[in-house]
């Protein structure tokens, strides 16, 4: 698909456009619901590797050594994030046995969403529309996972990536040691930088048995024959070989199988600032990868939701903005003064009475004091000041008698008032109150960019 993104970009795009939009395969991917996560110009797309044997014959399921039909499971997920600049994109993928939940179905594992969702489809419906079925549900589940909303989704099968491969050519890997899994995927490779396509590259992202971490280690072939593929498609063999780039935009198209609304020259023009160096490769931050469920089997655990939606809504904010520096001036006066300002205090610390103690010294520092209570809990760790956009002048004044505090705009706080809420942190009216240590960033396991060629397992 990056083939195809690329390609459509470099020059006679409307062109090739036409050509992948002809022969591309459609889906009804996207849900209508339980897909609402964050939205906005930027572009998230999951892209889906299906192990389907069904369009392989004898002959090339024996070449491949995939052995026979084995259904249908998705066992290659990768979400893509571009930001609305297009200057750089991101691939995060999900092992297929996260143990997460699945809407309607409780916990199991990522891949057996979409097949519960064929599964759900009519008796009578055709397999495109048991495809749509087992697509929606896993663009829910992904969805959910992530707290993003999925703008646009793509899947290729077993069929199509060995195609594809063959028409890209070679692509260049790097095993840091020799491997051996001729009993299952078929893989035999030697150590060191070497050039594969069409059957071993299959055989390539396939092997999981003989790695040491297993699928985790087989999710990096994928993203390292990705990257290959990528600084192929950027080099001048093809960039300048108009012949090429259509025989692979048609090869593309072929393999895939996109969303409704997916328009393949409008990501294309999304991509086009897009180097190798600045798309980076990672897999979705796990807390074990050898762990059980109930019923004993595998699964790989992965961090909470409050942690996973933190580091996808990291993932795909917006670059800041270069800012310009301001002359130095003298500091600029308070917007209100302290007998302007009400303050309902609230103890949110666990320990008894600082409500009271804070709005005697509020008091005495010149602020009005409205009313004090207990808040809605006592485990508040953090000081704030909470707000309407309207009050924020009377917010900033009072945060200059409690240095440090947090500032949080609230519309449910009347205008005209604002409320300070105690935590644990709060050390008095006129003092700091005590630093908290900055959050530890969550990192995702193995991220690398499309121009790092070191070895790997």
């Amino acid at each position: 698909m990056l083939s195809l993104v690329l390609l459509v970009a470099s020059g006679w795009g409307w062109y090739l456009g036409q050509v992948a939009d002809a022969a591309v395969n459609r889906t009804d991917a996207i849900p209508s619901d339980g897909n609402e996560g964050r939205g906005g110009s930027a572009m998230n797309l999951l892209l889906v590797g299906n192990d389907s044997r069904t369009t392989l014959s004898k002959e090339l399921q024996s070449e491949l050594h995939t052995g026979g039909d084995q259904g249908l499971n998705t066992d290659t997920m990768i979400l893509v994030h571009v930001p609305a600049d297009g200057s750089r994109a991101a691939f995060v993928s999900f092992p297929r046995d996260s143990y997460v939940e699945i809407p309607g179905y409780g916990k199991d594992k990522l891949n057996a969403a979409y097949a519960y969702g064929r599964q759900n489809a009519p008796a009578d419906a055709s397999e495109e529309e048991k495809s749509g079925q087992g697509a929606q549900l896993l663009v829910q589940t992904i969805s959910g996972l992530t707290g993003l909303k999925i703008d646009h989704y793509a899947e290729i099968d077993l069929l199509g990536f060995f195609n594809l491969t063959e028409v890209v050519g070679g692509v260049e890997v790097n095993l840091c040691a020799a491997v051996d899994d001729r009993k299952y995927s078929g893989a035999v490779f030697p150590a060191g930088p070497q050039v594969i396509s069409g059957a071993d590259a299959v055989k390539f992202v396939r092997q999981r048995h003989g790695l040491p971490r297993v699928d985790l280690d087989r999710i990096v072939r994928q993203q390292v024959f990705i990257g290959g593929v990528l600084r192929k498609m950027l080099s001048e063999d093809v960039m300048l070989d108009l012949g090429r780039q259509r025989e692979l935009a048609e090869a593309a198209s072929k393999a895939l199988t996109v969303d409704r609304d997916l328009e393949l020259l409008d990501l294309a023009q999304q991509m086009q600032s897009v180097t190798a160096g600045s798309i980076k490769f990672q897999t979705i931050p796990i807390v074990t990868p050898d762990g059980r469920d109930e019923q004993g089997r595998s699964i790989v655990q992965l961090e909470d939701e409050e942690t996973l939606h933190a580091f996808f809504a990291d993932l795909s904010a917006e670059p800041a903005k270069p800012t310009t520096t301001a002359t130095p001036t003298s500091e600029a006066p308070p917007a209100a003064t302290p007998s302007e300002v009400t303050v309902e205090v609230f103890n949110g610390s666990g320990t008894p009475g600082l409500a009271g103690t804070a709005a005697d010294a509020l008091t005495e520092a010149g602020f009005v004091v409205g009313s004090t209570g207990n808040a809605d809990s006592m485990d508040y760790t953090r000081t704030e000041i909470r707000f309407a956009a309207a009050s924020k002048p009377l917010a900033a004044t009072l945060a200059t008698s409690v240095p440090g505090v947090k500032l949080t705009a609230n519309e449910d706080v009347p205008a005209g008032t604002v409320h300070l809420v105690i935590g644990s942190d709060f050390n008095g009216i006129g003092q700091a109150v005590t630093k908290q240590p900055a959050p530890e960033k969550t990192e995702a396991v193995d991220a690398r960019t499309a121009a790092d060629d070191s070895c790997i397992n």
